[in-house]
């Protein structure tokens, strides 16, 4: 039914002058993979910079983290990021450089384990996850990553982003509702940072369209209204993008461990994934930043971009005529 008038649906929106969009969709199986996109007419290429890698609910060593961390290797990215659940089951000392150093070493600052030398300077930024607080204490975790502020969560400017991580288990001191300590100083940051782009990390998803965890009411903050640019969590392991109060949430917890089955997509809900696991890829300059999460295969699953409007200054494009 929706390719059946896909002829009168372009025919309409080019009938409109003011419209320059094309429309692109790829539909598979129902909890699957599904998206709807639009491109606008003139879009540029997006160059970054900077490059990242995020990763959520990686921390079990084994071939799929194993796959997932070779794919990351391979992009030779300045920074990794993570969305927590760095260190199954237990968050345990004697488990945690088997668990993430095997595999990212390469960017670990003040590295202590056995894996190799590590990073001249940090390059590896986690966010706690719940089974790092699994021993009742992040202790482990603290001892072994050197991570700027109170360590649980942090700020720090990375090129033209600024991070943001946050501790989003029951567990943290300063709470993790909207009011709590915790958020105050988020809310502070955001509004005081000049920076391009602003990313929220977090293990919890505010919004998530899984069957297993789902949306974490606690974790609804006004992100858009404090200045966020997008909000990447995990806990969740699937990939998802979500459009809500005019920015990005991601869901992103497809880095190693288990995946977990979709449920009914929820309101914003773009595009979803489960059926391998992977890895995101951000791209970032002054003026735009992409997003892409691929499988361990090296397969595009999903990107969008985002663009300041003086990133178009520089460029020129022919004018679209619609009749």
């Amino acid at each position: 039914m929706i390719f059946k008038h896909w002829r009168w649906l372009l025919g309409a929106l080019l009938g409109t002058a003011a419209t320059a969009i094309i429309f692109i969709m790829f539909w598979r199986e129902p909890n699957q993979v599904y998206q709807i996109d639009t491109v606008l007419a003139g879009d540029a290429a997006c160059v970054g910079t900077t490059t990242f890698a995020v990763i959520g609910d990686y921390g079990d060593a084994g071939q799929p983290e194993a796959d997932v961390a070779n794919l990351i290797h391979s992009w030779n990215v300045d920074y990794v990021l993570t969305t927590g659940d760095n260190n199954y089951p237990d968050g345990e000392a004697s488990t945690i450089d088997e668990n993430i150093g095997q595999y990212y070493q390469q960017h670990i600052g003040n590295y202590g384990g056995s894996y190799g030398t590590g990073s001249v300077e940090n390059r590896f930024f986690p966010t706690p996850g719940n089974h790092d607080w699994n021993t009742g204490t992040l202790q482990p975790y603290l001892d072994y990553f050197t991570l700027p502020g109170n360590e649980r969560y942090y700020d720090i400017e990375l090129g033209p982003v600024h991070l943001f991580a946050l501790d989003s288990d029951p567990h943290e001191p300063d709470g993790r509702t909207a009011t709590s300590i915790q958020a105050t100083w988020l809310q502070t940051q955001l509004n005081a940072s000049a920076a391009p782009w602003k990313l929220v990390t977090l293990h919890h998803p505010p919004y998530s369209s899984s069957s297993v965890h789902g949306s974490m009411l606690d974790l609804q903050w006004p992100f858009a209204a404090w200045g966020a640019t997008a909000v990447l969590a995990g806990h969740d392991h699937t990939y998802e993008r979500i459009h809500k109060d005019g920015i990005l949430y991601f869901v992103n917890g497809l880095g190693g461990r288990s995946i977990y089955s979709l449920g009914s997509p929820i309101a914003g809900s773009a595009v979803r994934y489960n059926l391998d696991y992977g890895a995101m890829r951000l791209e970032a300059s002054l003026t735009c930043l992409t997003f892409s999460f691929y499988s361990r295969t090296g397969s595009l699953i999903d990107s969008i971009t985002l663009y300041k409007n003086d990133h178009f200054s520089n460029h020129l494009f022919l004018p679209l005529t619609a009749k």
